[in-house]
């Protein structure tokens, strides 16, 4: 029987994950080969490092070149101002009495990437591209030039919290960090396992596959070059320029893709750090079950899409994905339309993770605390949602990611009126809820066929029982990249602060100090200063230290052609004094 060229490619895949089966062991990151990799990457940092936040100092772009590439230089950071929308008054001399009571770091959207992975949907950000076609928005995170880069900008974020120390006005030593979701980017063993590795330290080597070279789209492979992405080491002998360079200005950076490779000595976190999930932690790509076989083996496999045929429809294409992403990718992958593919190593380490087996890697990986907030009911039932107390103030985290797919989210009944129940145990607690995504991105109610019928719970019913409870105080979360603080009033006064923190990946690459003190007046103050990570402007940029490497993706993060600049937010969202009622009288 005459075997097809879909059937060869069918049978590669699963080849290739038997393959990466035979080389790796389950649970365990494979070792590099010796002499696979160029020597460690040096651990220098800045030595004037602010420890202040943004206060003193931040980043902004200056001058761009012809073709509106800009650099990043370094600005005046920004005082807090006042914002009291919702209807507080506080004592004009609280300055002065004021008691600080709690100070902790939000991290939001790192997205450690796995960029060389089969699973990449990188072909698809084209259909986005600001020309020829109208640009829907849908597609327009599918890939990133920078970012190869994300191991590096997490570290450098643990080395600007590490020596911040304290919160800079009310003094309190940095209690701990908590991560608000899509800590991964696509849901793979290896991209979790990164994660958690630059947060407790050690060596970590964002790299997989073929540990002697780079096997995604960014490399100048000549047969598989494509103009779409930036190719930092240039062009080929023979082709154009790609887009990103003729276009928009960006530059050649000689052996990034070797320096992005290779292992550096991530510092880790000096504080204990918690863990919230996400929709990319628990959904392929942050849209797609990470329970469906294809798309396991097709992470598994062999063979990645560059380049997808011409003409295609980028509704039609986003529609299949999100009706059967496994039968596109299988489809396009055997050569539809003169796809073109490479084919690259397998690796085991790319396997899709559970909800649950993404929890067992918390306890499995150590640091403090032990298990990194999720409670042995998580461990054992799969769930993500726990909470815990310092002092008079609990934190509750919620696991808002619906299982049954889409990129927004919602809560299932069941974690509902487990919020609902401990909310009404929490009278005398100052109460922050955490989440990955905000009240405004909850509107999922998919349940599929099989699963429980039971509703789902939408943003704006939790928000309504958040609010019926005058002891929570903020609802803390990130996913839309974007820096925003919103005032939720409650009826007859008060309220809580919805504060959204922006991402790792996006412009302006930054987490946040929460600060909370008593102003002896019956109300809190709750103070906000975002904290730019330890890679250092345009000026210093480089490949030799990880810390320039994160200085290298925040430059090429601010002149995204998709613009995703808008998640630096309005001095409104970002260092800020939040006026709220006290609880705690």
């Amino acid at each position: 029987m005459e075997i097809s060229r879909r059937d060869l490619i069918r049978n590669t895949i699963a080849a290739g994950g038997l393959a990466a089966a035979a080389t790796a062991l389950p649970g365990v990151l494979r070792p590099a080969a010796a002499g696979a990799a160029p020597n460690a990457v040096p651990s220098a940092v800045p030595s004037a490092l602010p420890t202040n936040g943004t206060v003193a100092t931040t980043y902004a772009t200056g001058t761009p070149n012809a073709k509106g590439y800009a650099p990043v230089i370094s600005v005046s950071g920004e005082a807090h101002g006042v914002r009291s929308g919702l209807g507080v008054l506080a004592d004009d001399a609280r300055a002065g009495v004021r008691q600080g009571l709690l100070a902790f770091v939000q991290l939001s959207d790192v997205h450690i990437v796995d960029a060389q992975s089969p699973l990449r949907l990188e072909w698809t950000d084209r259909l986005d591209d600001p020309s020829p076609l109208p640009a829907t928005g849908l597609l327009s995170s599918s890939y990133r030039a920078q970012e190869m880069l994300t191991g590096q900008v997490a570290d450098s974020m643990v080395r600007a919290i590490n020596r911040i120390t304290e919160g800079p006005i009310t003094g309190k030593p940095l209690a701990l960090a908590i991560q608000t979701g899509d800590n991964s980017d696509n849901s793979q063993l290896n991209e979790i396992r990164w994660n958690i590795g630059v947060l407790n330290g050690g060596s970590v080597r964002v790299d997989s596959g073929n540990l002697n070279k780079w096997e995604g789209v960014a490399d100048s492979t000549p047969g598989t070059y494509d103009t779409a992405y930036w190719h930092p080491h240039g062009n080929p002998l023979g082709k154009q320029v790609d887009r990103p360079r003729a276009e928009y200005g960006f530059p050649v950076v000689p052996g990034l893709l070797d320096a992005a490779r290779r292992p550096f000595q991530a510092e880790g976190l000096d504080i204990p750090w918690y863990s919230v999930f996400g929709n990319h932690d628990g959904l392929v790509q942050g849209n797609f079950p990470t329970s469906t076989l294809q798309l396991n083996l097709l992470a598994l496999g062999a063979l990645k899409i560059i380049s997808p045929p011409l003409g295609l429809n980028p509704a039609q294409i986003f529609d299949d994905l999100l009706s059967n992403p496994a039968a596109l990718l299988t489809n396009l992958l055997g050569g539809a339309g003169n796809t073109i593919v490479r084919a690259v190593q397998p690796d085991l380490n790319r396997r899709l993770l559970t909800r649950k087996q993404v929890v067992e890697q918390h306890f499995v990986l150590g640091g403090a605390p032990f298990g990194h907030g999720f409670t042995a009911t998580n461990r054992a039932q799969g769930t993500a949602y726990y909470h815990f107390d310092k002092g008079p103030f609990r934190f509750i985290v919620m696991d808002t990611v619906n299982p049954n797919g889409y990129a927004d989210g919602s809560l299932d009944k069941t974690q509902f009126t487990w919020l609902s129940n401990l909310l009404a145990q929490s009278v005398g607690k100052a109460v922050m809820v955490f989440s990955h995504h905000t009240s405004d991105t909850m509107g999922n109610p998919l349940i599929l066929t099989g699963g429980s019928l039971d509703p789902r719970v939408t943003g704006g019913t939790v928000l309504t029982k958040l609010l019926e409870h005058p002891q929570v105080i903020a609802w803390i979360n990130g996913h839309t990249h974007t820096n925003k603080i919103t005032p939720r009033p409650r009826t007859g006064g008060g309220g809580l602060w919805e504060i959204t923190t922006a991402s790792h990946i996006d412009w302006p690459q930054q987490a946040r100090i929460i600060e909370i003190a008593d102003n002896t007046d019956g109300t809190l103050s709750i103070f906000t200063t975002m904290v730019d990570h330890a890679g250092p402007d345009s000026a210093g940029a480089g490949t030799a230290t990880a810390p320039q490497l994160a200085g290298l993706s925040r430059e090429l993060a601010a002149n995204d052609w998709h613009d995703h600049s808008g998640g630096v937010g309005t001095p409104a969202d970002r260092n800020v004094e939040l006026l709220v009622p006290s609880p705690l009288v």
